[in-house]
């Protein structure tokens, strides 16, 4: 490509664009003063890398292999303290350094999580500043790095899916026209074989606010009823990353789409692979209808389970960020939303995901 190339970079400290000649190709980032600490990490935007449509992959959860250990939580024995934030879901530890788990352990924190639904890490500031080639190591033991088609990524580093918003921009899905900003989701549910055991932490965070919600999905399906949730065990949905792509062609989030969306068809509940616990596998963000019912029938059922996720304050937990604080979750039985009550301040929220893929996912009846 010739060195009349543009490169669209976003001024972060004035709010405008400014346009300048490239050496390669045309990729937009987010421009930020030099003293940041966090620059290298900044979100870019390639408008020209375009990626073929995921392949499928065997996946072999670590998780499995903890089961036979004699004591599956022996990675917390040097913990300082373990607290249970609810009797639902979440474990808050500190004392314990994720850089420096063995494989074995490894396989026990993901056991861990899968029973747990999430784990908060407080005080892991060598996991933070480990750098690029750290961060896709530790998501590659757990499952193949998922490139996401639409958010930004550091430069070079398509693996690590970034959340920004600062005084001038943002670069999250965000949508202007609700009453809320809360939007419980799990990650990129439309591909075929979804996120597993995922991790996130920030580089930046505002004063107060910018909290993180999750909800248990195995403790929310356990409060309905037997014959209803053997009705939904029969049921599968369609999951869609259309909105998501259309959001970037619109030129929001840095308008870029690198993989076209895909629809997929997955069970309402799902069956753990590691636990065997069951889960309720729908959520407002991706999921779309489901299939064989009329209109209003999955309508009726979709906003009732939605309702139901939302309202059922015993299987949720808030994550308040501070310093140094890497969250852990388990995609396959938790759902998740940001709190965007941070505008006013105009402060800096930017955060790292490391997002492996796991199974297709598989209904009870299945397995």
């Amino acid at each position: 490509m010739s060195t009349e190339t543009i490169v669209k970079t976003v001024t972060s400290a004035v709010g405008q664009l400014s346009v300048q000649p490239a050496q390669a190709d045309s990729t937009s980032t987010v421009q930020s003063e030099d003293t940041y600490k966090y620059q290298h990490l900044l979100p870019a935007f390639d408008n020209n890398k375009k990626y073929a449509p995921l392949r499928a992959f065997d996946h072999v959860d670590p998780g499995h292999r903890a089961l036979s250990h004699p004591n599956p939580i022996s990675f917390l024995g040097n913990a300082t303290r373990v607290t249970e934030m609810t009797p639902n879901l979440g474990t808050e530890v500190e004392g314990v350094q994720l850089l420096s788990l063995s494989h074995q352990e490894r396989d026990q924190l993901a056991l861990h999580v899968a029973r747990r639904g999430l784990m908060v890490f407080r005080n892991q500031n060598d996991f933070i500043d480990s750098g690029i080639d750290s961060y896709r190591e530790w998501g590659s033991y757990f499952g193949r790095l998922h490139i996401h088609p639409t958010s930004g990524h550091p430069l070079n580093a398509p693996e690590l899916h970034l959340v920004y918003r600062d005084a001038h921009s943002t670069f999250n899905f965000e949508l202007d026209d609700r009453i809320t900003t809360t939007l419980w989701h799990t990650d990129v549910s439309y591909e075929v074989q979804p996120p597993g055991l995922t991790t996130f932490f920030l580089v930046a965070q505002p004063s107060t606010g910018g909290d993180t919600l999750f909800v248990s999905t195995v403790s929310v399906l356990k409060s309905l009823s037997a014959q209803f949730v053997a009705f939904l065990r029969t049921l599968k949905a369609v999951h869609s990353g259309i909105e998501q792509a259309d959001h970037s062609r619109s030129g929001k989030r840095g308008g870029v789409v690198r993989r076209e969306p895909v629809e997929t068809l997955h069970p309402v509940i799902r069956k753990h692979p590691v636990t065997g616990e069951e889960a309720l596998y729908i959520n407002k963000q991706f999921t779309k209808g489901i299939v064989g019912l009329k209109r209003e029938e999955s309508d009726n059922i979709l906003n009732f389970l939605y309702d139901h996720v939302a309202k059922n304050g015993e299987s949720q937990a808030r994550v308040h960020w501070t310093p140094g604080t890497v969250v852990l979750w388990d995609n396959r039985v938790t759902a998740h939303s940001a709190i965007v009550d941070y505008k006013e301040s105009k402060e800096r929220r930017h955060g790292v995901r490391i997002t492996p893929q796991a199974e297709r996912p598989v209904s009870a009846l299945e397995a």
